[in-house]
């Protein structure tokens, strides 16, 4: 029996992007049991497209939003989990098209005590382009523009062989795509969620990891399956990166399992306010 499914979005003003992730979730063969919109402070063309899509959405939608202060991301990750209803959460980003299998692929991969990395396939700025301006979410191995073809192919029958062998030695444990992993939800809370230390673009996504292996669970791979499409855009700027790395470092050194400012006061927030249908502003 699969596990209840949040499908967490994160995004930040680029509504375009995000209403074509929005409508991939419509071409799943399995669809999540609810979405939320974590929005790291966008602005109303970004409320506008939630809402339009609540309003076809077969599932719940849910906006989960915060004031603009900066590059927030661990923050606001926190809050859409501690609003999150289901047992496990899929965790992408706004500008992630999801193949029709990925919602399906990523529940029937899951295990109690684990964590999941999956793969993202980079399309060039042309194929970006077009697929927003046509606003066409088919995208597949035969499509001009893919980084890394061979990461584009579903198949199933091979996931066995890459789960706890691929690219799980040394610092390669701590390596994750934000854009496209997945875990427990209790797992989450019982590591304090992410770490909100961080502040400006990146790692932590990995510090996160870097606690879930601390804690004992154990990292799995879905190589050819749970497949994500990264629409093109250019690198965010990377101002804090020297202490963010720090703090990535302390936590792998000193084998940390918690951190001090975290989920745990979300959790709260979340259990008085969640609608279940609506906007959260917590």
């Amino acid at each position: 029996m699969r596990p209840s499914v949040s499908l967490i979005i994160s995004t930040y003003n680029w509504p375009e992007a995000l209403a074509l992730c929005l409508k991939s979730v419509l071409h799943q063969r399995v669809l999540p049991d609810e979405i939320i919109v974590a929005d790291d402070g966008s602005g109303e063309a970004t409320r506008r497209v939630v809402d339009a899509f609540r309003e076809t959405s077969p599932v719940p939608v849910v906006h989960v939003w915060q004031e603009d202060e900066g590059f927030r991301l661990a923050r606001i990750r926190n809050k859409a989990i501690a609003t999150a209803k289901g047992e496990y959460i899929v965790q992408i980003d706004g500008d992630i098209l999801m193949h029709p299998w990925f919602i399906s692929d990523h529940a029937r991969f899951a295990r109690k005590n684990a964590f999941v990395r999956a793969s993202r396939v980079y399309l060039n700025g042309t194929l970006s382009k077009h697929l927003m301006d046509t606003g066409t979410t088919a995208v597949s191995i035969f499509s001009k523009g893919l980084s890394n073809f061979f990461s584009a192919l579903r198949v199933p029958l091979l996931w066995p062989l890459f789960a706890t062998n691929y690219k799980n030695k040394g610092d390669e444990r701590y390596e994750i795509h934000g854009c496209n992993m997945a875990f427990w939800r209790q797992d989450a809370i019982a590591v304090n969620g992410y770490n909100e230390d961080f502040s400006g673009w990146g790692p932590e996504d990995k510090e996160f990891v870097a606690r879930l292996l601390n804690k004992g669970k154990e990292k799995r791979f879905l190589k050819l399956g749970g497949i994500a499409f990264h629409l093109y855009h250019k690198e965010n700027p990377k101002p804090n990166l020297g202490k963010n790395e720090a703090i990535l470092k302390h936590t792998i050194l000193n084998n940390l399992t918690n951190c001090s400012t975290g989920i745990n006061n979300h959790i709260v927030n979340a259990e008085q306010t969640y609608s279940g249908t609506g906007d959260s502003h917590l």
